[in-house]
């Protein structure tokens, strides 16, 4: 048992990671019948496909965050905190480089390449959730607040699967696949 002696829910875990797999796949139906993928996104600087790019490297950023996690959570609580307070220090740069990697990822993972890849991804973080103990779900490290606004100060194992949906939902918004939007 982790988390304060609850115990995590997987299968309400696994589940959305594959709601969002789903969805995102319907998504990427939407911006080709609708030939969306140069069309601006609502609140953001990328093109819908940009953006839809961005949404898996929510993901993929997962898989190393939970390698990450494994590490940092062993260390003394400061050392965490200290490590997430230089990243916000460094939050200018980084929302540069998310901004202009995103355009530039896009024509790599291009719309026949993104949505493999997600199948990838959360395939591998189904697997890593599946072997996950509930002692580990109970670990925790401090996050760069600045860098995103679904990273709390302190996020546990548990969060940090929780993380890639609620990205995932708050994007899903900004697109702009339909004629309508």
């Amino acid at each position: 048992m982790g988390g304060g002696g609850s115990s995590v829910d997987r299968a309400d875990i696994a589940a959305d990671l594959e709601r969002a797999r789903v969805e995102f796949h319907r998504l990427l139906g939407e911006a080709q019948r609708h030939d969306a993928w140069a069309k601006p996104t609502s609140g953001t600087r990328w093109t819908n496909e940009q953006l839809l790019f961005h949404i898996v490297f929510g993901f993929m950023v997962v898989q190393r965050l939970l390698v990450l996690l494994r590490v940092v959570a062993r260390l003394p609580d400061n050392l965490s905190a200290g490590f997430a307070g230089l990243l916000n220090a460094g939050s200018a740069p980084f929302h540069v480089v998310n901004y202009y990697g995103s355009c530039a990822a896009a024509t790599f993972y291009s719309r026949d390449r993104m949505g493999a890849k997600l199948d990838r991804v959360i395939a591998s973080l189904q697997r890593r959730l599946a072997g996950q103990s509930d002692t580990n779900f109970g670990r925790g490290m401090h996050y760069p607040t600045r860098w995103d606004p679904f990273f709390g100060d302190y996020m546990t194992l548990e969060a940090l699967y929780r993380y890639p949906g609620r990205h995932f939902d708050f994007h899903a918004r900004q697109l702009t696949l339909t004629p309508a939007d």
